[in-house]
């Protein structure tokens, strides 16, 4: 039995992988602060979900720099799966501040707590968003990502400077993870698919960016934690004759990696959007907008290096995926 601290307990993806390590007979402490950037009645639910006689929850701030350092002091854990941060693009353009808490002093927080008790490996939540202004494609992690367009993405890769930092000066073993658009059951109230399906329901128009001409490499959620549990087991080692000159922004002489964690084929926005009218059985009316700041035009994860470390291939595809919500959010909210 492995002990794990999971931060965002009561989140989209952390909630999965709770219940996934309690379910492979693991301990796991659980943390979230349960704020009201969406429903926290869904948080609620999730936790009641995951409920299980190896998961113990609490309710904590990652900023709260004392209660972390108790936390780990006290708790001994022996890896972390730090999932917990301020999510939204657009969120970010309106409440900057609400990101240097969660994703900037949070994750220095998680960092400390692995440095001072012996953490045998770090994986944190990165983001496809730190690629911003790059067109190449598909994204690569030996890319350079120095051009992000929001400020969600700039504390994404500031997590990861912050993580290598920590990883050549302490030698805390970490492994940052850049997820690619994640869907699926008891998903967030902010992303398309849950706006889409609750407006297409209601009969409401639903907001169609860039004219739908977009692209998104969307991955079901169960694909998502099958990628988390695999790496977890990974742990990175120092690479003595690694060289910058030599090797590539996601690897180092430090024990630390960086990986993308998607499908690897993006799908076009106006195909997703007619996956979800079918599983509803509804046409939906659509409000053609521009591009919305902050916003990138296609997402297209390249993910052999994770592939190659893992084996992790993902494996649902966006009808079976969507259809997969669906039903959850018309059992859930019972519509």
């Amino acid at each position: 039995m492995t002990k794990y601290l999971v931060t965002g307990a009561a989140g989209f993806i952390g909630s999965a992988v709770v219940e996934r390590l309690c379910a492979m007979g693991h301990e796991v402490v659980g943390i979230d602060n349960l704020n009201d950037y969406y429903e926290v009645s869904l948080k609620e639910a999730r936790l009641v979900r995951a409920a299980h006689p190896h998961f113990t929850f609490i309710a904590l701030d990652l900023a709260d720099r004392d209660g972390m350092a108790n936390l780990f002091a006290e708790q001994k854990f022996d890896r972390v799966i730090h999932l917990a941060a301020q999510a939204g693009v657009r969120y970010s353009i309106d409440n900057p501040m609400a990101y240097a808490d969660s994703n900037l002093v949070g994750h220095l927080a998680i960092l400390e707590g692995c440095r001072h008790h012996n953490i045998e490996h770090l994986v944190y939540a990165s983001s496809s968003s730190v690629y911003g202004l790059n067109q190449k494609m598909p994204f690569d992690t030996a890319d350079s990502v120095d051009h992000p367009i929001s400020l969600y993405a700039a504390t994404k890769k500031s997590n990861e400077l912050m993580a290598h930092t920590y990883s050549h000066l302490y030698g805390v073993p970490t492994t940052g993870l850049r997820f690619f658009t994640v869907y699926g059951p008891w998903g967030r109230p902010d992303m398309a698919l849950f706006k889409f399906t609750n407006a297409i329901i209601e009969g409401r128009e639903i907001d169609v960016y860039n004219n739908g001409d977009m692209r998104r490499d969307f991955t079901y959620i169960d694909d998502i934690v099958e990628g988390i549990i695999r790496i977890q087991a990974v742990i990175p080692d120092k690479t003595p004759d690694w060289t910058v000159e030599a090797g590539t922004p996601a690897t180092s002489s430090a024990p630390y990696r960086v990986y993308n964690i998607g499908h690897g084929s993006p799908v076009k926005l106006m195909d997703y959007i007619e996956a979800l009218e079918e599983a509803l059985g509804i046409e939906a009316k659509k409000n053609f907008m521009p591009m919305q700041p902050g916003d990138v035009y296609a997402t297209y994860a390249d993910t052999k290096d994770l592939f190659d470390a893992t084996g992790y291939k993902p494996e649902v595809k966006v009808k079976e995926g969507v259809k997969a919500f669906v039903d959850w959010y018309r059992d859930y909210y019972q519509r």
